[in-house]
């Protein structure tokens, strides 16, 4: 039977545009705060990826809560929406924050201020909007293909804004007046541009309501707006092993893009060319786009998610791989090919990885008869903010350990080997676990199993 359809091609690529907003705040944030803050401002690596890892304490339950808030919220523009909304704001706010420390400021106090704009930015506003926009996938269709792909459509926007944001940002910089003041003017411009997609992304979608969100549970006896609070909705999650899974994936990734973000430094100082970065954002981000738009097609060829992103990962660990073998070979034209390669590999599970969750959402209820649609949600938040900040914490340290001195232009060999291991063997190392874990997640099939369970006990 033929589902039912929920949106148009504009609600699709309306919903995806809001990944420009999203990557504004951290494709800027991730690839560039640490040589912001140690080549600019001047602080230690180390301290700074202390900083980044103690803010973390103070994100251990805002996923979760923010995710129940989302689930009790009833107002005219729905559950997610108002969130996505106003949490912006603040994103837009404290990520020009981050980017404006006073430099006659004493070291003290440029560290605490980058620790109260960092957590701020974080652990309150983004957490809020992401969850927020991942949760609408679940909410404004139903549709299985639809939400793969809403998926594909936002990550096309979202790859598409960090190819241009690593490209650009450095002679942006420069161009603004460079220094301390390029880097403030580049951040609130961004902020701004985020500050209106955002707002286009959230009013080009309607969500569903209550009735229709229930309505396929046909017959459904149980009561799926029973109340349940915070300790509650985080039982639930940590019963589900495909919650914990994707989140789990969701770290990883994140930590691997840190490592690649570490690319400015491994261009810097092992390539001696800045701009080789932005080569390599495209090398990158070009190919994740090609794979995003052809996999609602490969879904629907390969009858399901579970393979396609199996092998994908499969390719993507073959040509990281390969990457390391180029790097230590010293060639640069390799290093591009085998990394289009990797990340063509790993395009088909950015694409479907919010229908994944939408997936594991259903599972949740198939077991246990409730809606937790904006509190599993958590899982990308999560990920981002805890894979993310412990990425660029760990390469902190690292960086720290090995002697870099952000003030000389020739870094010790003991530098020089640390970014070899960051930039070339960190990610491969990461793409293997993912691979193994992908090899178990495959929730479509169980999903399917427990229907056919239910039918049979009802047919009885």
């Amino acid at each position: 039977m033929q589902e039912k359809t929920y949106l148009k091609w504009y609600n699709k690529v309306g919903y995806g545009s809001g990944d420009i907003a999203g990557n504004v705040v951290y494709a800027f944030l991730s690839s560039f705060v640490m040589i912001y803050l140690t080549n600019t401002i001047g602080l230690n690596p180390g301290i700074v990826g202390t900083l980044i890892a103690a803010s973390k304490f103070f994100d251990g339950v805002t996923d979760i809560f923010f995710g129940a808030m989302i689930d009790k919220t009833k107002t005219r523009l729905g559950k997610a929406r108002p969130w996505m909304l106003y949490a912006y704001v603040g994103c837009a706010v404290t990520l020009a924050a981050i980017f404006a420390i006073p430099v006659n400021l004493g070291k003290t106090s440029q560290y605490a201020w980058f620790f109260i704009a960092y957590t701020l930015l974080n652990a309150v506003f983004y957490t809020a909007n992401n969850i927020a926009y991942s949760a609408l996938t679940a909410l404004v269709t139903k549709n299985s293909k639809e939400r793969v792909q809403m998926g594909s459509y936002r990550f096309i926007f979202a790859f598409g804004t960090s190819l241009l944001i690593q490209s650009i940002t450095i002679n942006a910089v420069a161009y603004c007046g460079g220094g301390a003041s390029g880097w403030r003017t580049v951040a609130i411009i961004y902020s701004l541009i985020g500050l209106v997609v955002n707002t286009i992304s959230a009013l080009s979608v309607r969500e569903l309501s209550e009735e229709e969100l229930n309505e396929a549970e046909k017959g459904d006896p149980e009561n799926t707006q029973e109340k349940y609070g915070l300790v509650a909705a985080a039982r639930i999650l940590i019963s589900n092993k495909f919650y914990l899974m994707i989140c789990g994936v969701y770290i990883l990734q994140q930590i691997y893009g840190a490592m690649l973000n570490m690319g400015i430094y491994y261009m810097t100082y092992v390539l001696k060319n800045e701009n080789l970065y932005g080569v390599f954002s495209w090398a990158i981000n070009i190919p994740l786009i090609v794979a995003l738009v052809f996999t609602p097609t490969l879904v629907a060829r390969w009858k399901g998610m579970y393979r396609l992103n199996l092998r994908g990962y499969i390719l993507g660990t073959f040509g990281r791989a390969m990457v390391v073998v180029a790097g230590y070979y010293g060639s640069v034209p390799l290093m591009l090919f085998f990394t289009g390669v990797a990340a063509f590999g790993q395009g088909p599970w950015q694409g479907d990885m919010n229908a994944v969750i939408a997936s594991c959402s259903e599972y949740t209820y198939l077991t246990t008869k409730k809606r937790v649609d904006g509190t599993m949600y958590s899982c990308t938040s999560l990920g981002v903010k805890l894979g993310g900040g412990l990425g660029t914490a760990i390469a902190g340290w690292m960086l720290a350990a090995s002697g870099f001195d952000g003030t000389l232009a020739v870094q010790p060999e003991s530098c020089m080997n640390m970014l070899y291991f960051m930039y070339l063997w960190i990610p491969m190392f990461i793409s293997l676990v993912i691979t193994l874990v992908l090899s178990r997640m495959n929730v479509e099939e169980t999903n399917e199993k427990l229907k056919q369970e239910m039918e049979a006990e009802v047919s009885v």
